[in-house]
């Protein structure tokens, strides 16, 4: 998990806000996944890939932010 270490975060920002919006109109991919989702519709695999796809950078950043916070308050 190093690696995430080593990615900066204006990058994982622009990936966050370019790619896990993408595309902007008429909805987000990914709110529309999640949507899909949440009401079980969620089946095809193109559908799955999508979230997993757009929902990435979003991981990424969490998992960077956790490990940042985790490594502040050990001393």
């Amino acid at each position: 998990m190093k690696f995430i270490d080593t990615i900066p975060y204006p990058i994982l920002i622009l990936l966050c806000l370019l790619l896990g919006l993408a595309p902007f109109v008429p909805e987000p991919h990914l709110l529309e996944k999640i949507r899909m989702l949440t009401q079980g519709e969620l089946r095809k695999p193109l559908d799955i890939f999508d979230l997993l796809y757009h929902g990435a950078p979003f991981v990424l950043l969490i998992i960077k932010l956790l490990r940042r916070k985790g490594k502040g308050t050990q001393r």
